[in-house]
């Protein structure tokens, strides 16, 4: 197990990604929050695109999980789905880079275990998979990922549909496998992050809670406007 990964045990990641159009979006910007998360103790980040990596690389000092969120027309995989994209986030500086590990097809006609052995065929280089239920934890450690999280469990139509953390998915995944497993998705409070370590979380990933106000904001004024319809 590497110095990097081990650095994760125990320990919150925090996500900070931006979209087109949104007030905090730019690299410049992901930057600050990347430095944020780390003034409040977060030991990695896990950034979107090459430009944010190379950036949250260079102005914070945490390691950092690089994704590329990319739609392409002939497939429905999403998280650095081609070998291309973990490649050029590889250049950017990313310490570990996650793809999408889903049964889905990719684009290109690429496979999963083709990306894994080229993306392995020089050392050092590591791979989460994201993935949404059992078979394809265990499917992602057969082909050599070197950690797994349940980032995509009620992204895929055949997943577990859930507003709250896929718990029950964590703790089967820990007691199954040998590799790390990182708790991601819809972790909204220090108590479900917890929790989530409680279940056999190698280390959490935190995104929405911490680093996108206008969905925070959008809740608080949501539950508000319940509040005096009631």
């Amino acid at each position: 197990m590497t110095h990097v990964i081990e650095q994760l045990r125990g320990q919150l990641i925090v996500s900070c990604q931006a979209y087109p159009g949104e007030a905090l979006y730019g690299s410049h910007l992901m930057t600050a929050m990347a430095n944020a998360a780390r003034d409040g103790g977060a030991a990695a980040i896990r950034a979107n695109s090459p430009q944010d990596v190379a950036a949250i690389k260079e102005g914070c000092g945490l390691p950092v999980i690089g994704i590329w969120k990319k739609n392409y027309p002939d497939s429905d995989v999403y998280i650095t789905p081609c070998l291309a994209d973990a490649e050029l986030l590889f250049a950017a500086g990313a310490d570990i880079v996650a793809v999408d590990a889903t049964s889905r097809p990719r684009p290109r006609a690429e496979t999963l275990a083709g990306v894994v052995q080229a993306i392995h065929s020089r050392p050092g280089r590591l791979l989460m998979a994201d993935i949404s239920t059992l078979e394809e934890g265990l499917a992602a450690q057969a082909l050599g990922f070197d950690l797994l999280s349940t980032t995509l469990s009620g992204y895929t139509p055949y997943s577990r549909q859930s507003e709250e953390p896929d718990l029950d998915l964590l703790a089967r995944l820990s007691a199954a496998v040998s590799i790390p497993v990182i708790a991601e998705g819809r972790i909204h409070s220090p108590q479900l992050a917890a929790a989530a370590l409680a279940a056999g979380a190698y280390a959490v990933v935190v995104g929405t809670t911490i680093t996108r106000p206008h969905t925070i904001t959008e809740q608080f004024v949501q539950e508000m406007r319940r509040s005096v319809v009631r």
